[in-house]
């Protein structure tokens, strides 16, 4: 581990960690953090309770080197800003991050955490978070971008169930921030993504429990709502009808023959295609929790699919796959709450043991506009495999749904996963806005932006995953 801090924080840190942790007044939870009361006469929403709290990072260092008015500014240029917090016992969460002001601002510099676990009452060693998110984000001068919510934010790291903190941030000795400081506003995100209990799904029959969904004459042909469920998860649901019904937890899969069905849900004349991969079974929103009050009504669609871009969450590896789910929900709550997006960014995610989950709302047959690829989210859909894999091989298991995957949805629209496409950028850090740029159909995050996602191991793995794919589809 690099030198951090002054030898004084060091010995600040062990004298906090010797004293009783306490709750502190500043454990706020999020002004959006917390779920809306069921309204009234309705019962209450299937999603499970989730929270976040957001904690502001202060100065740290010894007071001597801090110019006087001038909160962690230090008189020396060569002892760099940092911020923090130091440790304390807050409310159980299980995913951190760091969020900030302006969005448009980079952080350079170095984030830190360790955490105490619930199960065991340890401390962690300390963590590096990945500070290198702005890429995953709407597109420049897109109604998503400009709502005034958006943050600059950190990527999440997945921590397991913890109910103690402490954090410090560094900038980057000779980096661009250290003459005007970090970030302002900066804060840490410690998210909770509840927890549920649902009865196993039946992808033929909807919930198990629960009545079929009826139409409703005096409503003029819409839908009523199954027992427990809102008119937002309705909303989502009903996008994936009828390859699912109302209410149900997965899509089943379908052999190749049956899922060229798909292509009508897809707006393409494509029904008789016959390079459309076999659909893989893929868990709803409402299977893996999430809680559709969080995100902005509707959803919005772009003309078609040319291109999928694989990503990953940089969330780390220590998690079981039955916590995907929990992980998913946690990256929703930080991607909405936490950094201001209108929904969860990635279409798909899929976990260490090849399970395909819907992303962002809309259907998942659809063109949906996701938020992956700043620049190139218009006409692609972008795949996160949970996890890090910058110095850690993907599971094959993996690698193989992400084929799995592409195969099925870019076969909905005449896409060859083996070939190149031209997509006009929207704005970036590697081609201007405007440009038309060739990239393979299925691609690296890296290949559309500056930035190491989705980590080299899960990169290498993109060539033959793209024969695969089109092997899938049937292409000779």
């Amino acid at each position: 581990m690099r030198a951090f801090l002054a030898s004084s924080i060091g010995v600040a840190t062990a004298a906090a960690l010797a004293l009783p942790l306490a709750l502190p007044s500043t454990a706020l939870a999020h002004p959006a953090a917390t779920r809306p009361a069921a309204r009234a006469g309705s019962a209450a929403p299937a999603a499970p309770a989730g929270s976040t709290q957001s904690l502001p990072l202060v100065p740290v260092g010894p007071a001597a080197d801090r110019t006087p008015g001038v909160p962690g500014m230090s008189t020396s240029p060569r002892l760099p800003e940092t911020r923090g917090l130091s440790a304390r016992e807050v409310k159980t969460f299980s995913l951190v991050g760091v969020v900030w002001d302006d969005a448009s601002t980079q952080l350079d510099g170095r984030v830190q955490v360790r955490t105490r676990s619930v199960a065991t009452s340890a401390w962690s060693e300390w963590q590096d978070v990945d500070t290198h998110n702005s890429e995953h984000a709407a597109d420049p001068d897109t109604a998503e971008r400009g709502t005034g919510r958006v943050r600059g934010s950190t990527a999440p790291l997945w921590v397991g169930q913890s109910d103690g903190i402490e954090v410090r941030v560094q900038a980057e000795p000779g980096g661009r921030v250290v003459s005007s400081g970090l970030p302002t506003g900066m804060r840490i995100e410690l998210v909770d993504p509840g927890d549920t209990t649902r009865p196993p799904s039946d992808a033929k029959n909807g919930n198990a429990g629960e009545a079929s969904p009826v139409l409703d004459d005096d409503d003029k042909g819409e839908l009523a709502l199954l027992p427990g469920m809102t008119m937002e998860t309705a909303e989502s649901s009903s996008a994936n009808v009828p390859m699912a019904p109302l209410g149900a937890q997965e899509i089943p899969a379908l052999n190749k023959a049956d899922s060229t069905a798909d292509a009508v849900l897809a707006d393409e004349a494509l029904a008789a295609a016959p390079y459309i991969g076999p659909r893989p079974k893929i868990v709803t929103r409402l299977g893996w929790g999430a809680d559709e009050s969080l995100r902005e009504k509707g959803f919005v669609y772009t003309n078609k699919v040319k291109a999928a871009f694989v990503h990953h969450t940089a969330s780390g590896n220590n998690y079981a796959c039955k916590d995907a789910p929990a992980v998913l929900r946690s990256l929703y709550r930080y991607h909405v709450v936490s950094s201001g997006w209108r929904d969860i960014g990635y279409n798909f995610a899929v976990d260490k043991c090849g399970t395909v989950y819907e992303g962002r709302a809309g259907g998942v047959a659809k063109a949906v506009l996701g938020a992956h690829t700043m620049g190139f989210n218009t006409d692609s859909m972008g795949v996160a495999v949970i996890g890090t894999f910058a110095s850690t091989a993907p599971p094959k298991a993996a690698v193989d749904a992400v084929a799995r995957l592409t195969a099925w949805k870019l076969g909905l629209f005449g896409a060859d996963p083996r070939a190149k496409t031209t997509l006009r950028s929207g704005g970036g850090n590697l081609y201007a806005k405007g440009s038309n740029v060739r990239l393979n159909v299925i691609s690296g995050h890296r290949d559309g932006f500056a930035t190491e996602c989705p980590g080299r191991h899960l990169y290498t793995q993109l060539p033959p995953t793209r024969t695969a794919s089109a092997k899938l589809q049937g292409r000779p």
